[in-house]
């Protein structure tokens, strides 16, 4: 595998296209018009999400899929629009142009795209692709499923033929199950039907176009029977032609501008998890602060067109790479898919029903809530499953902008507590070898030496920890009443001012109880820091040594 780089930015035509061998042509059109087949029909039920008409969905998966493919580092990944990015995109456009007609709303999410792309450029100016890693696996785990389940609820009403006013989550549920009564039966069978179908096709033909097939026996229905006729809804006519320049509202941009940050962070993340997940061992690993450039400049023209902010997709770069694609050529066939459907096929898609639309999205939505990775959660490290759970609850209770806010601080915090409490432990040695390791009751007969205690603390030793690393020596202390302190400092990485200044208040109080303090095995950084600072000078070479070994056989000498 090629190491990854953080390399300069990228220009147009860079790498892929100067190394394109033809014999990949063939698996690329392949890959590149079977992944059609599943963006697009996601991509208008995405863009419906959202509160847009079926058309910027076909924009976004058109302008951002070709300004990606030619800027970025991600052989398979493709770049349209994902459940995430769309519900958060949704809540947003409906709280910045509440009650907003069809112009006004794509023309704020036109700007809400362009500014994701601003601030996804301005990250790889900064070179923050390290916010790939971010938020954790837990947390991540558990925003997903609270958006997934979010998005199901947003959706129940198309597939029951019904409106309501959306006021949140709970009170939405609460609104759905008042207006029952008034569930349109035609719609609810075809939605139960098309959900049939998606299943069975997903379980028994993986290899199927799945979304595609859907849509096209909804559309067949909608010409066939005279669906609307029964009181089914469709999406009606669509323009037709090439995406138009859409002018930024700047009104808007000072009050999107939170909400765009949220949304950066998770197009990035998706993004960055999509490529690392279904790349190549042969081929280079995406590079963080390029792809935050090319999925920044996919969204600043995207949103130029027309589009709604995208990013990178886990089902459409699995189907991609599935499907056999070598190179970002593959997501250019995809792009000329979706620009050949606005030109050709538009007057079909609009017999499209708009209850096909929410059945994809049901269907693919509910892949993200995954009870089951919770449970291994649960079974790996509890604290971990709390942060997923908290998680989970913040996009539920408080909406999906705010729990990105609640993602990110569970995972802080997450850090903080790992941080904050850095395992402290006894070692002793086994009998007979020079292997070192906790002190348990599982090895009885390993050697203690009468008045040495020796410590082991890993990680880091800063601020933040300090004195809670000193509260578990001192009970070790008050419990062992040593002669000799060691601490064992091979696994202590680093060791800020705070931590050493209060180890050397320690020293001297140590000293007056008549107990030594010694160091051993300290990295050369930590040596560096110790042997400038006044706890340094007071221990001279005498109290630190190379290894633990050492400092026991010094003891043994002194004993005798």
């Amino acid at each position: 595998m090629k190491p990854e780089t953080d390399g300069s930015m990228p220009r147009p035509g860079t790498g892929w296209l100067r190394e394109y061998s033809r014999d990949w042509l063939r698996a690329d059109v392949i890959a590149g018009l079977t992944a059609a087949a599943v963006v697009i029909p996601k991509a208008m039920a995405y863009a419906t999400i959202a509160g847009l008409p079926v058309q910027v969905g076909l924009y976004t998966a058109f302008v951002p899929m070709v300004v990606y493919a030619l800027l970025g580092t991600s052989r398979p990944l493709s770049v349209s629009t994902t459940t995430t990015i769309a519900i958060l995109a949704a809540t947003e456009l409906g709280r910045a142009v509440p009650g907003g007609g069809t112009s006004e709303l794509m023309a704020a999410g036109a700007t809400l795209a362009l500014l994701v792309g601003a601030m996804l450029l301005l990250a790889a100016v900064l070179r923050l692709g390290f916010v790939a890693n971010f938020i954790s696996e837990p947390v991540l785990t558990g925003f997903k499923s609270g958006i997934g389940l979010v998005i199901v609820v947003d959706q129940i009403p198309k597939l029951l033929g019904i409106h309501i006013d959306k006021t949140g989550f709970f009170r939405d549920i609460l609104s759905i199950v008042q207006h029952l009564p008034t569930t349109s039966v035609a719609t609810l069978s075809l939605a139960l039907l098309l959900l049939i179908l998606i299943y069975l096709l997903e379980r028994y033909a993986p290899r199927a176009p799945v979304p595609l097939i859907a849509i096209a026996v909804a559309i067949a229905g909608t010409a066939l029977l005279g669906l609307p006729r029964f009181g089914v809804a469709t999406i009606g006519e669509i323009p037709r032609g090439l995406p138009a320049l859409v002018w930024p509202q700047l009104d808007l941009v000072m009050e999107m501008w939170p909400a765009a940050a949220g949304i950066a962070l998770m197009s990035f993340t998706e993004s960055i998890a999509a490529a690392r997940a279904f790349g190549s061992p042969a081929e280079p690993r995406p590079v963080p602060n390029r792809e935050l450039w090319a999925i920044g400049a996919a969204n600043v023209a995207g949103g130029l067109l027309g589009a709604m902010p995208a990013g990178g997709g886990t089902t459409q770069t699995a189907v991609n790479r599935k499907a056999g694609a070598r190179s970002q050529a593959a997501e250019l066939v995809t792009a000329v898919a979706a620009i050949a459907t606005l030109l050709v096929l538009a007057p079909v898609i609009s017999l499209m029903p708009q209850a096909a639309l929410a059945a994809v999205v049901v269907a693919y939505s509910v892949d993200l809530i995954r009870p089951g990775e919770f449970l291994d959660i649960r079974r790996v490290r509890r604290i971990e499953f709390r942060w997923a759970l908290i998680a989970f609850a913040g996009v539920v209770l408080l909406g999906t902008l705010k729990g990105i806010l609640v993602a990110v601080i569970a995972s802080l915090l997450a850090l903080a507590q790992q941080a904050y409490d850095p395992p402290v432990y006894v070692l002793s040695r086994k009998r007979g070898t020079g292997v070192f390791r906790a002190r348990s009751a599982e090895h009885p007969d390993d050697e203690t030496w009468p008045g040495l205690l020796i410590v082991r603390v890993e990680g880091r030793a800063f601020f933040l920890n300090a004195q809670h690393i000193g509260d578990k020596i001192w009970r070790l202390l008050a419990a062992e009443q040593p002669r000799v302190l060691m601490i064992d400092c091979s696994s202590l990485l680093d060791v800020e001012y705070t931590a050493l200044k209060m180890l050397t208040e320690a020293e001297a109080t140590l000293r007056r109880d008549g107990i030594e303090l010694w160091l051993g095995a300290l990295n050369p950084e930590v040596m560096r820091v110790v042997q400038n600072s006044d706890l340094g000078r007071t221990l001279g070479r005498e109290r630190m040594f190379m290894n633990r070994a050492s400092a026991v056989e010094r003891y043994e000498r002194l004993r005798s």
